[in-house]
């Protein structure tokens, strides 16, 4: 019988699951205290330098002000959408549930903004270059992979 579903589960042969402990309010909040965090409000404050060095960028590489005007609206089509979840996910709830839903709703309010803004650029922006709009957004986006990346760094030099 090498079917798992008839043998009980594929986990249950000889591994056991290690105790499960409820921390203690001090034992929580010193693991909390271990962790290492990095607020929003660090990324989108890296997320607007990272923009206006694109665009100061743009302008050097291209010299030609509607590149920077386009890569700049990027930045800002990038960084207020981000802000708007920061400031909706600063405000914590204690349920789970109520917490995820707070997430989706704010997530979902962030995609329409940042689409809103890409559908009015080419009226808000003279002479629109897309590319470097785009490029910018994508730069500024990534800069959420590099929190983390930061965030897995001072972890491990915390623990090493």
């Amino acid at each position: 019988m090498s079917d798992p579903l008839q043998r009980g589960g594929a986990f249950d042969a000889d591994t056991e699951d290690p105790p499960f402990k409820t921390l203690s309010r001090d034992e929580a909040q010193a693991l909390k205290a271990q962790l290492p965090t990095v607020s929003p409000w660090q990324v989108v404050a890296v997320q607007t330098v990272v923009g206006l060095l694109c665009a100061a960028l743009f302008w050097v590489v291209t010299q030609r002000s509607s590149a920077a005007w386009s890569a700049l609206y990027g930045a800002i089509a990038c960084v207020v959408p981000s802000a708007l979840l920061a400031r909706g996910m600063s405000k914590g709830a204690r349920h789970p549930a109520a917490m995820a839903a707070r997430f989706m709703f704010w997530q979902m309010l962030k995609i329409g903004v940042a689409v809103t803004f890409l559908v009015f650029a080419a009226h808000a922006v003279r002479d629109l270059s897309w590319p470097a709009l785009l490029v910018t957004m994508v730069v500024c986006v990534k800069v959420n992979w590099f929190a983390l990346l930061w965030r897995g760094r001072r972890a491990a030099k915390r623990s090493g």
